[in-house]
């Protein structure tokens, strides 16, 4: 089998994760309300973002096929906890798109795609995407 990450548990609850084919690094602390120091993404930050970018990535790969032009987009991901159990509870997407001309029926189609994206369908029914897109 061939791995495409390899992680690293490097000391004072930190981590290091290594994508094998690009060499990128990411490295994440426990966040400053459960015993860490907070100074990068906590491993639950990475889940959040990784809704947010499969979102707009298969959008982009819907605009392709769909011979039309993604436009660019910034997003404000929030992230709210549970405490007991300490898990995500909620995950908020507010996605806005630069100045478009993207018909009703393209942005409808990537509404639907982008809140039926792998992650999204990946985390648990019990975490609430609550997703804003603003064309």
């Amino acid at each position: 089998m061939n791995h495409s990450i390899i992680n690293n548990y490097i000391g004072e609850l930190r981590t290091s994760s290594k994508h094998i084919k690009s060499g990128e690094v990411i490295i994440t602390d426990a966040p400053t309300d459960n015993n860490g120091k907070g100074e990068a993404f906590a491993p639950t930050d990475l889940v959040s973002s990784a809704l947010c970018s499969c979102m707009t990535t298969v959008m982009g790969i819907c605009a392709e096929k769909g011979g039309f032009k993604m436009p660019n987009s910034s997003a404000k991901i929030t992230k709210v906890m549970s405490v007991d159990p300490r898990k995500i509870k909620e995950i908020k997407v507010e996605l806005t798109f630069e100045e478009n001309d993207l018909t009703e029926a393209q942005k409808k189609k990537l509404k639907n795609v982008g809140e039926n994206c792998p992650v999204a369908k990946s985390l648990h029914p019990d975490i609430n995407q609550v997703i804003t897109f603003n064309f």
